[in-house]
C-alpha cells in the first residue's frame, strides 16, 4: 500500500504540472526518454506518464532486490520490469510503418536572430531577414515555416493591422502576402507574432488589461498566424504559457509582479488560448504548436484531434545559449511525434530547426547561429492513437487511487484495524 501511495502521489503530483498554474513540465521523468525514443514507443498508448510509472516500478522493484540479494525471484522481477518495456518498444519500432496518405512540402526557415535583441532591435532589419529568407524557399512549397514572434511588433486583432490603420492589414503582412503570391501561390506561411485583441467593458477576460485612454480592455497574445497568397488569416493563441515569463497567476503575484523575469517580449500575464488549433490548407491541415505547447502532450494531442495531419511546432529557444536547453526543447519533441503518430517541422529562432518522423526520428536539421532554408517531404497521418484519443487517462486514474489510499489510511488511523498490517 505504501508503494501505490508513493507512485500515485509522483504521478498525480507530475500531473498537475501539466494542468496547474505552477506549470513546470520539465520535471516529469517520462520526458527523460526524449533522446531514446526507441525505448518508449508504447507512449503512443500511454504518453510521458507511462514513462514515470516505467521508472519508479523499476526502482521499486530493483531496491526489493537489492533487500534480499539472494532472491533469485526478486531480481527476475527486476529484470523483467526493465527489459519488458523495451522489447515490447523496439518490436513496435520496428513494426510501425506510416500510413499512406501523401506528404506535403515543408520549407523551415531559421532566421537566427539574437532573442535578446529580437524585441528592441532593428525591425526594418529583421524584416528584411525574414523576406530575404523567404526567397529563398525553393518552388513548389506547400507550407512555409517562420518561429514564434518572427515577425516584429505588435498588431491588432482580427486583421493584424497596425495602430495607425485600424482595419487594414499591416504593411509587412501585406508584403508576406505579395510575397507568396509572386513566388508561392500555393504555400500557407505559418509564423509567430504579437497579436492584441480589444474588448469592451464588461466582455473582457480574466488576463485583460485596461486601456490606457478609455474605458475598454485589451489582451495581448503570443499568436500563430497562417497567412496564404489571398491574404486569409488564420489564428491559434498560445495556450501553454511559460510560468514568470508569459504566466504570472493573478491570484497569488499580483502584488509581487516586480519579481517577474525580463526575457524579452511580453511580460507577466498575457493572453491564453483554449486548445490546440488546426490550420487548413489545401485539404491538408496541420497543427501550429508555439514552443512551450510542444511539452504538453494531452495539449498537444488538441491539435491531432481537430485534424491535423502533421505538425509545425514554432519556437524561440535560444534563452539559454549554447547549452543543452534547446536541444532537450527539440529532443522533447521526438516524444510528441511517438505519442500522437505525427511527423512534425520545427522552426526555431536559432538551433535547433529541423524535421522529426512520425517514429520519433530526426531528420535533417539546423544548428545553433545557423541562418537558412531547409525542406522536406513531410508524411501526413489521420489515424488517432489510443493516447491521443484518451489523453493522460493513467495521470487520472493515478489520482483516483492516490485518493483512495489516502481515504484508506485515514480509515485505519481512526479504526486502528489494517489486514496488511499483522
Amino acid at each position: 500500500m505504501a508503494y501505490v501511495t508513493l507512485v500515485t502521489a509522483w504521478i498525480t503530483t507530475e500531473y498537475w504540472y501539466t494542468v496547474g498554474d505552477f506549470s513546470w513540465p520539465w520535471l516529469i521523468l517520462g520526458n527523460g526518454f526524449s533522446h531514446e525514443v526507441w525505448a518508449v514507443q508504447w507512449y503512443e498508448y500511454t504518453g510521458v506518464f507511462g514513462g514515470t510509472l516505467w521508472v519508479l516500478l523499476s526502482n521499486i522493484l530493483i531496491f526489493e532486490a537489492l533487500q534480499a540479494r539472494r532472491s533469485t525471484r526478486r531480481w527476475a522481477a527486476a529484470a523483467c520490469s526493465v527489459a519488458l518495456p523495451m522489447i515490447a518498444s523496439l518490436c513496435i519500432w520496428q513494426s510501425w510503418e506510416q500510413p499512406d496518405e501523401g506528404t506535403a512540402r515543408v520549407s523551415v526557415i531559421q532566421p537566427n536572430v539574437d532573442c535578446y535583441d529580437k524585441f528592441h532591435g532593428d525591425t526594418q532589419r529583421q524584416e528584411r531577414n525574414i523576406a530575404d529568407l523567404m526567397a529563398e524557399v525553393p518552388a513548389g512549397a506547400q507550407f512555409i515555416l517562420l518561429p514564434e514572434t518572427a515577425v516584429p511588433g505588435d498588431y491588432l486583432e482580427p486583421g493584424l493591422s497596425d495602430f495607425y490603420s485600424a482595419g487594414e492589414p499591416g504593411a509587412f503582412w501585406q508584403e508576406l502576402t505579395d510575397s507568396l503570391r509572386s513566388r508561392h501561390p500555393e504555400a500557407l506561411l505559418i509564423t509567430g507574432a504579437g497579436t492584441i485583441r480589444r474588448y469592451p467593458a464588461g466582455a473582457q477576460t480574466e488576463t485583460a488589461r485596461p486601456e490606457r485612454f478609455g474605458d475598454g480592455y485589451y489582451d495581448r497574445f503570443n499568436t500563430a498566424v497562417g497567412l496564404d497568397s489571398a491574404g486569409r488569416m488564420q489564428l491559434h493563441h498560445k495556450g501553454r504559457l511559460v510560468i514568470g515569463v508569459e504566466n504570472t497567476p493573478t491570484w497569488v503575484f499580483d502584488a509581487m509582479k516586480f519579481l517577474v523575469i525580463d526575457l524579452g517580449g511580453t511580460v507577466g500575464q498575457i493572453g491564453k488560448g483554449l486548445h490546440g488549433t488546426a490550420f487548413e490548407h489545401n485539404g491538408v491541415k496541420t497543427g501550429p504548436a508555439i514552443c512551450y505547447e510542444g511539452l504538453y502532450g494531452d495539449f498537444y494531442g488538441g491539435f491531432v484531434r481537430r485534424g491535423a495531419q502533421f505538425m509545425a511546432i514554432i519556437s524561440n529557444d535560444g534563452w539559454w545559449g549554447d547549452t543543452p536547453g534547446y536541444k532537450h526543447l527539440f529532443s522533447i519533441s521526438r516524444l510528441r511525434a511517438v505519442e500522437h503518430r505525427r511527423a512534425i517541422a520545427r522552426s526555431a529562432n536559432t538551433g535547433k530547426s529541423g524535421f522529426i518522423s512520425a517514429r520519433g526520428d530526426v531528420g535533417q536539421t539546423l544548428g545553433w547561429e545557423q541562418r537558412g532554408v531547409i525542406t522536406a517531404e513531410v508524411p501526413l497521418n489521420s489515424e488517432l492513437t489510443f493516447y491521443t484519443r484518451y489523453g493522460d487517462c493513467l495521470a487520472r486514474i493515478s489520482e483516483y487511487i492516490l485518493l483512495l489510499s489516502v481515504l484508506y489510511y485515514v480509515a485505519y488511523r481512526y479504526k486502528r484495524r489494517n489486514h496488511l498490517v499483522k
